[in-house]
């Protein structure tokens, strides 16, 4: 797999960036341009699973299953992709999730005179990479956006 970054700086305290990207209210809100009803289920602690959801065009919610491998607060959190979520279903074998051994997504915090740097890292099995190019970098926008009222 290989390892695309994203990086943005933000004119915030670190603690309040790495807040607003996990809170379910404001995480709902940086996230619409991957889905307009982007939303999680868990916890953001070491070893919680989380499963990133959304709703398809019937309604029917869909996602990844994911479990926080590492969360050092305002420093790194690391998201290791291991399964699916299809019509109610949790897939974690199989075709669909082949190969996603090494599926993460990290995000890196570091701030200096009150910016703060915010790198996401994710795996991309070259399926997705213009679609993740596209993307991360507006919401990474909108998160700033929210971060610096």
């Amino acid at each position: 797999m290989d390892r695309l970054n994203y990086t943005i700086d933000i004119h915030a305290p670190i603690d309040k960036v790495a807040a607003t990207m996990i809170d379910r209210k404001t995480y709902q809100e940086w996230t619409k341009p991957f889905s307009s009803t982007s939303d999680f289920e868990g916890g953001w602690n070491k070893g919680d699973k989380i499963c990133f959801t959304s709703l398809d065009r019937n309604g029917e919610k869909h996602g990844m299953l994911a479990e926080i491998v590492e969360h050092d607060p305002n420093e790194f959190i690391s998201i290791h992709h291991y399964g699916m979520l299809q019509n109610g279903k949790k897939i974690t074998e199989g075709p669909e999730v082949a190969g996603w051994d090494d599926a993460f997504e990290n995000y890196y915090y570091e701030q200096k005179d009150g910016v703060t740097t915010v790198r996401v890292e994710v795996s991309d099995d070259g399926e997705y990479a213009d679609h993740m190019n596209k993307t991360w970098p507006k919401a990474l926008e909108i998160l700033k956006a929210i971060c610096e009222v």
